[in-house]
């Protein structure tokens, strides 16, 4: 059976991070900050593997570089994240205390920082894998958030998951074993019929799940091109609209 969330992490360089820790209320979280003062924030949802994975912080610390106070927020509230030497027979037991539909009070916990503690007036969200399906559901539900990005997050079909409250941009990889492209057309399609602002959907050529959050020295020569593109296409989006 094919992994739902997975790709393959191999070997991970180290990674020396540019933000820090903090806590914030009953959450821990990670923090970067631009050069600059802004009140401008975006929030990172991270993937299974959780918060402290390297690819997630170098995301942090990219978007902190375009000019935004970033922030990735330990979503699975101090439990164990998912490794890869743990057994995907026991996945569908983990993904049950695990739920990124389960998001909401986090967030707003997150948010509620953002705005008191950092001064942010615009707050946007992007989310990969398990996080991208985090960012779809709360693109739905919260209004606080300016904007999102959903990366490669499952999708799930019903109808009260189109009616987006803000501008949503959802990238795919074309050779995603985990989202068919029947999926995303799905997906497309019910958007054209229920949404009511901003959405857009790209999938880029002959990239697999979890494509967008490499660093550079991890990237395949072939990919980098898409990659880039990926997370160029990322902040634009952000910029267009936080």
């Amino acid at each position: 059976m094919a992994d739902p969330f997975l790709y393959n992490t191999g070997e991970r360089s180290h990674y020396g991070c540019l933000g820090h820790e903090v806590q914030i209320d009953y959450l821990k979280a990670y923090v970067c900050r631009p050069s600059f003062s802004t009140d401008k924030a975006v929030i990172v949802v991270h993937d299974v593997f959780g918060w402290q994975f390297p690819d997630i912080r170098y995301i942090v610390d990219l978007i902190a570089g375009h000019g935004y106070i970033t922030i990735c927020p330990d979503f699975f509230k101090g439990t164990k994240p998912w490794t890869s030497t743990d057994h995907w027979a026991d996945f569908p037991d983990w993904l049950k205390n695990h739920d990124p539909m389960k998001v909401d009070k986090e967030a707003d916990v997150v948010l509620k920082y953002l705005k008191e503690q950092c001064g942010a007036k615009k707050i946007g969200i992007v989310g990969f894998s398990w996080g991208g399906m985090a960012v779809h559901h709360l693109m739905l539900k919260n209004p606080q958030l300016a904007a999102g990005v959903s990366l490669y997050g499952i999708v799930r079909d019903s109808e009260e998951r189109y009616s987006l409250l803000s501008p949503t941009f959802f990238i795919f990889g074309e050779k995603d074993h985990t989202i068919s492209l029947d999926q995303i057309f799905l997906l497309e399609d019910k958007l054209k019929q229920y949404c009511k602002v901003p959405y857009k959907i790209k999938v880029y050529p002959g990239q697999v799940h979890g494509f967008a959050q490499l660093k550079p020295e991890d990237m395949k020569p072939d990919d980098k091109p898409y990659i880039e593109e990926a997370r160029r296409d990322m902040i634009d989006w952000i910029k267009m609209f936080v």
